[in-house]
């Protein structure tokens, strides 16, 4: 049976084990350049004993930004600075992958000149983000009632994602993940909680599908198809959308996914985030539709992770909070020792309190 020290094949390199570091926001990049800096370099180096390392999710253009703190991959500066980030974490022994990340409607006039989010439909919604009050303090805001993304304005935004998987590989990435999870801009195409568009966008599940995976053929453009993956979260909860038709949807991208030969399907489960736990039945259905290295994320701890692995319902494991407070989280999970606790009042912004301060194992003599 697969453990989580296994080492693992994936199309574009060998992962060192399955123990691997989901995306986390954790908005430290200074405005307005949005660009990872020495701080983001300390960070990833002490987690780069991950199998892979998915970094927080990277806006592929101005308009995509929602967090003030969150970075960019869109301008030469924010690629001179990730490539220091990659050939620190490789100096280190580990691997990385940047999460492309387009957020839609979470956001807010303040983040990008007074404009509007875009969305698949302008539908008012209960969603919050997180901006920069002019003392600099992180505080959260509604976001407000977004425009619809026009047709027209498809070519450009597949465009800023086939720029930002250039820029990745120039900036020394391993891999590049397409975030479609977690209410951001492509889930709310897919959903029908926040799709009521009546194009070739809208309507029917493939056309609601249709603008994700021309992003996905753009970006394997740019790139190969073992080099991408994508992250999806059926039935979420989260940001003012209910995915509660999910599981249709999920099951469709998979197999859309799988004829692709797309580098991992990375699957964003619900329940960390309020939403119901997944069931055994659904894992195997999206295991038929797709048989290639399938990353199960959300709410993990070691027993769950057994678990999953041993059904084959997953290949590796991404871990989130465990990563946060324990930088040397596959030493911990291998050795059985005890986990660091996460400080929550520093996750977002800040400085180096709450993100590069947490301790390591001591090494035994």
């Amino acid at each position: 049976m697969p453990n989580l020290q296994d080492r693992l094949s994936l199309p574009a390199f060998e992962a060192a084990n399955r123990v691997f570091m989901a995306p986390m926001t954790r908005m430290r990049a200074p405005e307005p350049a949005d660009a990872p800096t020495e701080l983001h370099q300390e960070y990833y180096r002490q987690r780069a004993g991950a199998g892979l390392i998915v970094t927080e999710g990277t806006q592929i253009s101005l308009e995509g930004k929602g967090y003030s703190g969150a970075p960019g991959i869109y301008t030469d500066d924010q690629v001179a600075a990730w490539r220091k980030v990659t050939d620190t974490v490789h100096e280190a022994g580990g691997r990385i992958a940047v999460q492309l990340w387009h957020v839609g409607r979470i956001t807010h006039p303040d983040v990008h000149g007074g404009e509007p989010g875009v969305s698949a439909s302008a539908l008012p919604f209960r969603g919050r983000t997180n901006i920069k009050d002019a003392a600099g303090n992180v505080i959260s805001v509604s976001a407000p009632t977004p425009r619809e993304l026009r047709v027209d304005e498809v070519p450009r935004l597949l465009e800023d994602y086939r720029r930002a998987t250039r820029n990745a590989r120039a900036a020394g990435f391993d891999m590049v993940e397409i975030h479609g999870a977690n209410g951001y801009l492509l889930q709310q195409f897919m959903s029908i909680s926040s799709n009521v568009r009546e194009d070739r966008y809208g309507g029917s599940l493939e056309n609601r599908a249709r603008l994700p995976l021309e992003v996905v053929d753009a970006v394997i453009g740019e790139w190969d198809a073992a080099h991408v993956g994508m992250r999806l979260s059926p039935l979420i909860k989260f940001e003012g959308l209910d995915d509660a038709d999910g599981k249709e949807m999920g099951v469709y991208m998979a197999g859309r996914l799988a004829d692709r030969s797309v580098g991992y399907f990375h699957l964003c489960e619900p329940d960390w985030a309020g939403g119901p736990s997944l069931d055994d039945n659904f894992r195997t259905a999206l295991r038929d539709r797709f048989p290639g290295i399938i990353i199960a994320a959300g709410n993990y701890d070691a027993d769950k992770a057994t678990r999953v692995l041993e059904g084959g319902w997953a290949d590796a494991i991404a871990f989130g909070r465990p990563f946060i407070a324990n930088p040397d989280l596959p030493a911990r999970l291998a050795t059985g020792a005890e986990l660091n606790s996460v400080d929550f009042d520093r996750v977002y912004g800040g400085d180096a309190a709450g993100y590069t301060d947490y301790p390591v194992l001591q090494p035994t003599r």
